[in-house]
């Protein structure tokens, strides 16, 4: 079958095409002109939002062949991370919205079950999509009505520990599974280590050709080309009881490495495959990030993030900053602090540019240390340096820092050692969604014995923030800073550490007290405005830690006003949790000063821009000023609380 009937050889494929099983009757020719429309649509798409593009350009052919081949949404297609996932929305009938991707009610910018049938697990966390598909295989195995599981994990994403753990339960468990390695040599940043470098060598060998030869294909062939396949195979993989393939060591077939840019390979690839696995199946298709867009492939990250551009150029929409970014911040001061301590160093997983220690690295490149994807060995990795003497920051993002945190516990908290954790991306985050947010780390780190957790009011903070991590060698130290750029407050030269557990007063009022950890400062400078306007006078405070509390500050709060308000961009549980298990425990609660703690709410806020976001969570100025003259017992009504 053509596919073309009642349509004119001019209409684009791509409108014909709702869903996957509209693709599943189309030619392999037709499927690779229907790729090439999907990569249009896809920059094209991407251009009026922003978002992850040379991922998903990267993906083109593997999607439209995966779609065609298997029976989604029945078989489960799972993206790991799920940044390249653009491609697979347009073709599982959201092609229509997609330009509200990762706006406010739109769609999510990783996959997420809430939003499609054909998006079976939600990602946007690495190195999580074999687990999930092994999970799904079992279900079917044990009479769930669900198909095949297909895991799309990159070269990057492999990296990580918590791959391997699948990789060798799934091989151990021997069901039949879908494994396909999306080897493009580039996670955000060039990816490290010995598996990259493996992964190199396999399509790199000049025999490279035979590595396309599997037992699937060998079945196929006449009996003598059969052994001659085999034979080749095991030279290139290892005979057998030799060495191997280290996938074929954990208990998979290997088939590969081919070319996911090739429909002509891709096609027969899955089609054999599907049809003859018994057990589990690693298939390993080499592609370019980037793919099909020269902007994107002429591009050092390949665009992973874009903000809006311009297709024909490649230019993307850049607003002029107020402020340095605090990441910016970070980075400077961190390489100043490196030049007058040589025992500072820098660890990051897998984002040395998201988290600014590439501009250390610039100057002290043997000094700063990318792993990988791979928090969990960032965090002990540190540890280990922090016991030799080493003054390691490990820099990782909030919502990343959480996979490390049996770590933290146990070989960084429980030891005491002087690791500094600079935590970027605090807070809620705009267009990433609740994947990414930063909603956690308050509660989870303050909780720990030995910890010190300090939260930067503004980029000067975060400056002095960092000089008293350098100097504090007592034990592990966290401090907290969000995503974009920073108030535009005068910079000092050099950071002035800060005395361990004090806050400060920013102005002094009477009636009542405002208590703000980290960044929502200036948000509660606005509340304050907003109250004195209506008559009352207001002390506004920079709490700087969560743990240690300053105790005096907090006594002297509640001795001296009607009501404390606590404000912090976190969950429940953290910083304002300590200001009132103190409060309790002292007897300080019940007297003339009510107090109230202004947090996150308890459920997770979808993507929008971050200032709709902290409306949606009830921390806009009003929403403080509101709460702090309920607290005082002052009817909101009675008084003027416009916008400032």
């Amino acid at each position: 079958m053509t596919g073309s009937d009642n349509h004119s050889p001019a209409t684009p494929l791509l409108d014909r095409v709702r869903y996957p099983a509209d693709i599943r009757h189309l030619t392999d020719q037709e499927l690779t002109r229907l790729a090439d429309e999907l990569r249009s649509e896809t920059v094209a798409a991407v251009s009026r939002t922003g978002g992850h593009l040379g991922s998903s350009l990267g993906v083109v052919e593997l999607s439209v062949a995966i779609h065609a081949v298997f029976d989604t949404p029945r078989d489960k297609l799972i993206w790991d991370v799920g940044h390249q996932c653009y491609p697979h929305k347009i073709l599982t009938g959201r092609r229509d919205r997609m330009g509200t991707l990762r706006q406010e009610g739109g769609l999510s910018g990783f996959t997420k079950r809430a939003e499609s049938d054909y998006d079976p697990f939600g990602a946007a966390h690495s190195s999580t999509s074999i687990s999930a598909a092994l999970g799904f295989a079992t279900g079917r195995d044990l009479g769930m009505d669900t198909g095949d599981a297909i895991a799309v994990i990159g070269d990057g994403s492999i990296s990580a520990g918590m791959a391997y753990e699948a990789l060798n339960n799934a091989g151990h468990e021997g069901r039949r599974l879908f494994v396909i390695l999306n080897d493009n040599e580039m996670s955000i940043a060039p990816p490290v280590g010995a598996m990259s470098k493996y992964l190199s060598g396999l399509y790199a060998s000049p025999l490279g050709e035979m590595h396309r030869m599997a037992e699937g294909f060998e079945a196929a062939l006449p009996g003598p080309l059969r052994d001659h396949a085999r034979r080749a195979r095991q030279i290139v993989m290892g005979m057998p009881g030799g060495q191997g393939t280290i996938f074929e060591n954990l208990g998979f077939s290997y088939v590969g490495p081919i070319d996911g840019h090739d429909m002509a390979q891709l096609m027969p690839v899955l089609r054999a495959a599907r049809t003859r696995a018994t057990g589990p199946v690693l298939i390993h298709c080499c592609t370019v990030k980037g793919k099909g867009y020269a902007p994107a492939e002429r591009s050092a990250d390949k665009y992973h993030g874009v903000s809006k551009f311009d297709v024909g150029t490649g230019t993307q929409a850049k607003s002029l900053p107020n402020a340095p970014s605090y990441t910016k911040v970070f980075g400077q001061a961190l390489t100043r602090e490196a030049e007058r301590d040589s025992r500072v160093v820098a660890v990051t997983a897998a984002m040395p540019s998201g988290t600014g220690v590439d501009i250390m690295s610039k100057r002290f490149p043997s000094r700063v240390f990318d792993v990988g994807i791979a928090e969990q060995h960032a965090v002990t990795f540190s540890a280990g340096m922090a016991a030799s003497g080493l003054k390691p920051f490990c820099a990782i993002y909030s919502t990343f820092l959480q996979r490390g945190y049996d770590q933290i516990v146990h070989d960084v908290a429980l030891q005491s050692l002087p690791v500094r954790f600079p935590i970027d991306r605090a807070g809620l985050v705009g267009a990433d969604g609740p994947t990414h947010a930063g909603a956690f780390d308050i509660g989870y780190l303050a909780a720990l014995p030995n910890m010190v957790v300090m939260g930067a009011s503004d980029e000067a903070e975060l400056v002095h923030m960092i000089r008293t991590a350098v100097d504090y060698d007592e034990g592990p130290i966290a401090f907290r800073y969000p995503r974009g750029e920073g108030e535009g407050v005068e910079m000092p030269e050099t950071g002035t550490a800060l005395e361990i557990g004090r806050g400060r007063i920013v102005s002094e009022g009477s009636d009542i007290a405002i208590l703000s950890f980290g960044a929502h400062l200036g948000v509660c400078r606005r509340a304050k405005t907003l109250l004195e306007a209506n008559g009352l006078s207001v002390t506004l405070a920079d709490a700087r830690f969560a743990k240690p509390l300053d105790h005096a500050l907090i006594r002297q709060l509640v001795s001296h006003h009607k009501a404390l308000i606590t404000v912090e961009q976190g969950a429940r549980g953290g910083f304002g949790a300590m200001v009132l298990h103190y409060l309790a425990n002292d007897g300080l609660l019940g007297r003339a000063c009510q107090v109230r703690t202004m947090t996150l709410p308890d459920r997770f806020i979808d993507q929008a821009a971050p200032d709709a976001m902290y409306a949606d969570a009830g921390l806009t100025p009003v929403d403080i000023a509101a709460t702090a003259l309920e607290a005082a017992g002052i009817e909101p009504a009675s008084v003027s609380l416009g916008l400032v």
